[in-house]
């Protein structure tokens, strides 16, 4: 695989482009309706402050040719329907830059176009049914923000309500929920946790899979979410892969000490112009590269990883509009304990561990129009994701290591979506549909990890069906009062569990630069397959399976929001909830321990016959102070303020694990034009986090000494908080485009903990040196990232 990507990228480099005759690039992309997706024909577009303009056609195209290199204002006008202005364009000499807009519709039609009517299009949900607590991010986003590892993941922990504070891995807390509430899609249908070294019933990771080359504008839900969205109590990332250049052939080559090295093409299927085009992108770990060379990355555990992603795209026929995507990784780690640091709480000297794992996902979509303002959505996938794992331990009274635990798992998915949009009118558009999905999971643990002998944990082969009908609607009263309402349903064939969901939203214009949102959203969710899954040997031989007939999490969203475009380019946006959990699992003798506290790490806790009786609740008030880039800066202030509880079996209310009190964000940069021509720009971006340290439960140390293994004090579920997370990052960057050539270059330096804090990332029992102690998060650490567009 390695010699593949070496031979890709030398045949890119050899395809860099000849002189070219002036410093412009072309600016094209298509503009539709929002509500239908219809094309547009005719609408005006410009480049706001030069003379530069034109229509799109009948397909909804536009092409601008000779757009001049930096940052632009792009406007869409078009008779009835409402402005739309796009700020701060970024134009570089190494690719077109492609646009598509969604127009939405006035309810009194215009007279004449209005171009000081226009409003900003900038971090507003694509999504047409979307209401409070959503948001849009673009490729550009990932990027631009200090210390966000080329990870959309790291990025939505900026937003307002986010946490992340576990800088090994990518799993988000949102509101106060664990991160097993987050739901992943792409291009419109689940998909498995897109992480390297994931592991079963997880969603996060310590690399993303998804490569940020590849995504267009996507959505991020963090409460209250529409009623085609389920089997979610949390937060829903809902990414999009944009297409390749229907015009001409693209490419790109990145290094990132994250995400690696990468080759991507891009470009027309067939005759150009013909509307079809692909997108092939492939990453290959930078410190396996690094190890190969014979450098030293300063461990012996080598991270090794490498991904796929392709999107395929086909023109609008008699049949409809088809495309085929994808994505697959694989990685793996071998931890030796005779090579690990021995001073290191984190590691074990006396053990050996491989892990490995395997991602893939393929599909195919299909959009066939129904009348003028109608369509059909057909969506078929299939997911792969395995992983094995072996745990070896040394014991002084042995010649030979001992295997002590092995575990296999393989997860599929074969997944059906199809759903029917239809505009009735200006005021009302439905959407209606059915979400298939038929999971396998053939997976087994055993493991004599505290064990007097081999105890199987988990040994299962089977399948089960999980459908999701919903139905929304959207009606706007006026262009000032829209309502979104909906019914989800959710039905999980493996133990016969159901739901239906009412989801509602109420949105209206205080003026034209202020807005006003009540939402309200039932939400279920399964539990995580190790829950369900996990078995306890009984004294008699027989195992305890109880687990297995656990009901959906339930979880009551209300949102209350504000939004105000105060100034050109600022907003500020308030929101403030209330979650009420109910129905998580808990242990049927009085206890603390609750299902809610779970998964921000590879593992679930081991317990069994669970039953559904435990609560919680969210409560919180979020802030937002943002100025979108313009005039050379930006500012990204969040604030959330929040109170994350639960009750166990054993009705004490306590702090949840991800109840960190108050996050806060400020994020800026500025960018400094160079060179005669001002085609260049040095940018400086920084990022400062301050978080409430989590709730833990402490180590049972004399029960740990006895036992050799890590034992936890069950009579303090989460009495104890890990001090404030502090950090600070900052990234210098340049962007150089070719005067001469079709070529750019993209090169930034990303320091992150520029202070060094040894932020707590986790207590830890060491067997080898008998005690408990803490183990801090990344220190200073330098991120590098160099691309290269052609």
């Amino acid at each position: 695989m390695k010699n593949s990507l070496v031979a890709l990228l030398l045949a890119l480099l050899s395809s860099l482009p000849s002189l070219a005759q002036n410093n412009t690039q072309t600016v094209t992309g298509t503009v539709i309706d929002k509500a239908s997706e219809r094309p547009l024909a005719n609408v005006s577009v410009s480049v706001v402050g030069l003379r530069i303009g034109g229509t799109t056609d009948s397909l909804g195209r536009f092409v601008l040719p000779t757009v001049p290199i930096g940052r632009h204002h792009v406007s869409f006008t078009y008779i009835g329907y409402k402005t739309v202005t796009i700020p701060e364009v970024l134009v570089t000499s190494g690719k077109q830059v492609v646009l598509d807009v969604p127009l939405d519709q006035q309810i009194a039609a215009l007279n004449a176009v209005t171009v000081t009517a226009g409003r900003t299009r900038k971090g507003m949900a694509s999504n047409e049914f979307a209401g409070s607590s959503a948001r849009s991010f673009s490729m550009e986003d990932v990027t631009r923000y200090a210390g966000g590892r080329n990870d959309p993941a790291k990025l939505a922990s900026n937003f307002a309500g986010v946490a992340n504070t576990d800088d090994s891995r990518n799993d988000i807390v949102v509101r106060g929920n664990s991160p097993t509430a987050v739901l992943w899609r792409m291009e419109g249908i689940p998909i498995p946790n897109p992480n390297h070294f994931s592991t079963l019933g997880t969603t996060g990771g310590p690399v993303s899979a998804l490569n940020t080359n590849a995504l267009k504008n996507s959505d991020f839900y963090t409460g209250a979410f529409p009623a085609e969205y389920g089997n979610a109590t949390g937060a829903v990332f809902d990414i999009g892969l944009r297409t390749g250049n229907k015009d001409k052939f693209e490419k790109t080559i990145q290094l990132n000490m994250f995400s690696g090295l990468e080759g991507m093409l891009e470009g027309p299927l067939g005759k150009k112009g013909n509307g079809s085009s692909f997108l092939v992108g492939y990453r290959y770990s930078f410190a396996q590269i690094g190890q190969s060379l014979g450098f030293d990355i300063g461990t012996e555990a080598v991270p090794k990883y490498q991904d796929l992603i392709f999107h395929l795209n086909f023109a609008k026929g008699k049949l409809g509009k088809f495309s085929l995507f994808g994505m697959g990784g694989i990685s793996s780690i071998d931890m030796i304990g005779a090579d690990l640091d021995s001073t290191d709480l984190f590691a074990n000297k006396d053990e050996d561990a491989y892990f490995k794992s395997r991602i893939g996902v393929i599909g195919l979509k299909h959009t066939l129009d129904l009348g003028r303002n109608s369509y059909l959505r057909t969506l078929v996938s299939y997911s792969y994701v395995s992983n094995e794992g072996s745990i070896y331990k040394y014991y002084d009274s042995l010649s030979q290591r001992q295997f002590l635990t092995d575990q296999s798992t393989v997860n599929t998915g074969l997944r059906f979506s199809s759903f029917v949009n239809s505009k009735i009118n200006a005021r009302f558009t439905v959407r209606g549909g059915l979400l298939a999905e038929l999971q396998g999971l053939d997976t087994y643990l055993q493991t004599r990890e505290d064990r007097p002998d081999w105890e199987t944990i988990r040994d299962y082969d089977g399948s089960a069906w999980l459908l999701q009908p919903y139905v929304q609607g959207k009606y706007r009263f006026t262009d000032k009062l829209s309502l979104n309402a909906g019914l989800h349903g959710i039905w999980y064939g493996f133990n016969e569990t159901s739901a239906i969901e009412p989801r509602a939203s109420l949105s209206y214009a205080l003026a034209s630069n202020q807005t006003l949102t009540v939402s309200y959203g039932l939400h279920h969710q399964q539990q995580p397959l190790p829950v369900y899954l996990y078995q306890e040997r009984l004294p008699n031989g027989t195992y305890d399976q109880r687990n297995r007939d656990l009901g959906f999490t339930r979880a009551h969203h209300y949102v209350l929001g504000y939004d105000w475009a105060f100034a050109r380019d600022w907003r500020v946006k308030l929101e403030a909830y209330h979650q009420s959990i109910s129905n998580a699992p808990v242990e049927r003798t009085p206890s603390g321990f609750s299902v809610l506290n779970s998964g921000a790490d590879f593992t679930f806790p081991e317990k069994a016959g669970l039953v559904n009786s435990g609560t919680g609740r969210n409560t919180g008030i979020e802030l937002t102070l943002e100025k979108f880039f313009s005039r050379g800066y930006y500012l990204l202030t969040t604030a959330s303020i929040f109170d994350a509880k639960y009750k166990g079996s054993d009705g004490i209310e306590r702090n949840s694990t991800f109840n960190n009190k108050a996050v806060v964000n400020v994020l800026a940069g500025k960018e400094w034009k160079m060179g005669r021509d001002g085609r260049n720009a040095f940018t400086i971006d920084i990022k400062a986090t301050q978080s409430g340290g989590r709730y833990y439960t402490p180590v049972d140390i004399e029960r740990s000494n006895s036992s050799g293994f890590e034992q936890i004090d069950e009579t303090k579920y989460n009495s104890l908080q890990f001090s404030d997370y502090l950090r600070l990052d900052t990234r210098f960057g340049i962007r150089l485009n070719s005067a001469k050539r079709k070529l750019s270059h993209t090169f930034y330096l990303d320091i992150q903990n520029v202070t060094n804090r040894e932020n707590a990332f986790m207590q830890r029992y060491n067997r080898v040196m008998k005690q408990v102690g803490v183990v801090n998060q990344v220190g200073f650490f330098p991120d590098i990232l160099y691309r290269l567009q052609f």
